[in-house]
């Protein structure tokens, strides 16, 4: 990632962080582990055509950032998140730009992407359509029928992303609901199996925009609340709302480079 993208990563944050303090609170630590994929994905990738679902809709702050960033967005409406008459919900509701359908109930995102990219192939089309889901929503069954019908259809323009943060509601993912061996377990439906650093960007940008002839799944280790090292880590950071004095602490700390 240039330092531009470094850049944008770092407003993206200090705009989660602003959310975060508002009336409602936000998912945090959620939206601030994905926030490099979605850099790359937006600011780098991505092209006219191309389709990203945010399967994990709860990380709508981290969504909504980067289409501010990329000009979607007013950057000043985000001030507005989930305040009355607001249009930015704390799931992505359908009719916002860069918002094919409206996300949220875990389990679906993967699913619609399968059949835009099924569909895409059908008329020859090249678009290529994205997907990322959380860890802790791969224990949703809905999930692994469409790996296992992605892996037997073998669209080539599907890439699915998991924010490995090892983190979710209650606790880590591997004490509910294990779910390693992660890689072989997509691995054996068929799919391109690539994990890298969540939080490095050139990595990152290599393993999504490497074509192969099958569905592709990037497994991208992060860190939950990354950024913000007092919620770093902390299963304690899934939903929050930061007091002024804590804002004013999470944004220091962005200052000082720990983005």
């Amino acid at each position: 990632m240039g330092a531009d993208l470094k850049a944008v990563a770092k407003r993206m944050r200090e705009h989660i962080i602003d959310m975060t303090g508002g009336p409602n609170g936000a998912h945090i630590g959620g939206s601030l582990s994905c926030v490099e994929i979605l850099a790359v994905l937006h600011c780098e990738l991505m092209g006219e055509g191309d389709t990203f679902v945010l399967s994990k809709g709860h990380a709508a702050p981290a969504l909504y950032a980067v289409l501010a960033e990329t000009g979607h967005l007013p950057r000043e409406e985000l001030g507005t998140y989930t305040r009355p008459g607001s249009r930015l919900f704390g799931h992505p509701p359908e009719g916002l730009p860069g918002v094919p359908f409206p996300t949220g109930s875990l389990g679906h995102g993967l699913s619609l992407s399968i059949g835009m990219a099924l569909a895409g192939e059908l008329e020859g089309l090249s678009y290529r359509h994205y997907t990322l889901l959380g860890d802790g929503e791969l224990q949703e069954g809905s999930v692994w029928e469409a790996v296992m019908y992605a892996g037997h259809r073998r669209p080539r323009n599907l890439v699915a992303i998991v924010d490995r943060n090892g983190l979710q509601l209650t606790g880590p993912t591997e004490g509910l609901v294990s779910l390693e061996p992660l890689t072989e377990r997509f691995g054996v439906f068929g799919w391109t199996v690539r994990t890298v650093d969540g939080h490095d960007p050139s990595a990152l940008a290599q393993a999504l925009r490497e074509p192969d002839d099958r569905p592709v799944a990037v497994i991208a280790a992060t860190v939950k609340g990354r950024g913000v090292p007092f919620m770093e880590g902390r299963v304690s950071s899934h939903y929050a709302s930061l007091r002024p004095e804590l804002t004013r602490r999470a944004h220091a700390t962005l200052r000082q480079g720990e983005s």
